[in-house]
């Protein structure tokens, strides 16, 4: 399945297999968990959700710091 991923002004389409997470998609892409919050079609997601046919995920980094 087709899926749209955005980080920062990047944006292209990847393949995706099916009965995949936001976990598993962060997996594929090396981008730790810790490090990003993700939105799926502008609404804030926990890694556990589907990933599904047509979405459109932003990926965006969280700055840590005091």
């Amino acid at each position: 399945m087709e899926v749209t991923v955005i980080m920062g002004e990047d944006e292209k389409k990847m393949d995706v297999e099916d009965n995949k997470s936001i976990k598993d998609l962060l997996k594929t892409l090396k981008i730790p968990l810790e490090t990003v919050v993700v939105k799926k079609n502008h609404c804030i997601v926990m890694e556990e959700e589907p990933v599904e046919e047509g979405d459109t995920l932003e990926i965006i980094r969280v700055i840590y710091g005091g």
